[in-house]
């Protein structure tokens, strides 16, 4: 049995799509039954919010609606921002939890370098690699990297101290927290209509090496991974104005 989703792979050399996992069943001899689920758990049971990131992101034949739109005469209760800068975004989830009981974490694109801890005073610390203009922010630890006060990346999504610190795909994949932002960075840009998948501006040294076709769907899936953490609500940024346009639009 496979739970599947199909936009979650990620990386070149990952599988998992029906065609594959029925061509390998039906080798092997074994009969095939698919059963489409009608419900979730993620995005706090949103269907709505799935369908809206699928158009969002080109998923689905549909095009993108605005999300107000898409709600309209529903009772759904999924919150979507588009935030004019990281700051904002930070505020932002902050002030959807003021008394601290819910988890709240910023992911983005893989689109800043992820260096190794450095030595402070002895010891070691996180470096502020992710910097958008005065806003600076560490990505969370490696796995094989560890830092003195700062959780471990499988606890990155649960631990308060991994508040702070921007987790990437790798770490995010997997996990679900309330409250979800999502910075898009350079390599993944809205112009003429559609998106635009830039390899130059991707820190990620294995999805680089993905073929021509294969490299934009990977960054589409990364960014359709991180826009679906949030159980309570998801805002957005992107560093490229033109993108960031767009993104106000159909978050409103």
């Amino acid at each position: 049995m496979f739970l599947l989703d199909e936009h979650q792979v990620v990386r070149p050399g990952e599988m998992g799509t029906e065609a594959e996992i029925r061509a390998a069943a039906l080798a092997a001899g074994c009969r095939v039954r698919v059963v489409r689920l009608e419900g979730q758990y993620r995005c706090g049971g949103s269907e709505l919010y799935d369908l809206w990131v699928l158009r969002l992101l080109g998923l689905t034949p549909l095009p993108p609606v605005p999300w107000s739109e898409l709600v309209r005469g529903t009772d759904d209760g999924y919150r979507v921002a588009a935030l004019p800068s990281p700051t904002a975004l930070e505020s932002w989830l902050r002030g959807q939890n003021p008394d601290g009981d819910d988890t709240a974490r910023i992911a983005a694109g893989y689109c800043w370098r992820w260096s190794d801890p450095a030595a402070v005073d002895g010891s070691k610390a996180l470096v502020d690699d992710v910097v958008i203009g005065e806003w600076r922010r560490p990505w969370n630890a490696k796995p094989e990297k560890p830092v003195p006060g700062v959780p471990a990346s499988h606890f990155w999504a649960s631990d308060p101290r991994g508040f702070g610190q921007v987790g990437c795909i790798y770490t995010a994949q997997a996990f679900e927290y309330d409250w979800s932002g999502v910075i898009l960075g350079d390599d993944f840009v809205r112009r003429g209509g559609a998106w635009v998948a830039r390899r130059d501006r991707s820190f990620d040294g294995q999805v680089k090496k993905a073929g021509e076709q294969e490299f934009p769907a990977l960054v589409r899936n990364t960014y359709k991974v991180l826009l679906t953490r949030g159980m309570k609500g998801t805002a957005v940024y992107s560093t490229d104005a033109e993108t960031q346009h767009f993104l106000a639009t159909i978050c409103r």
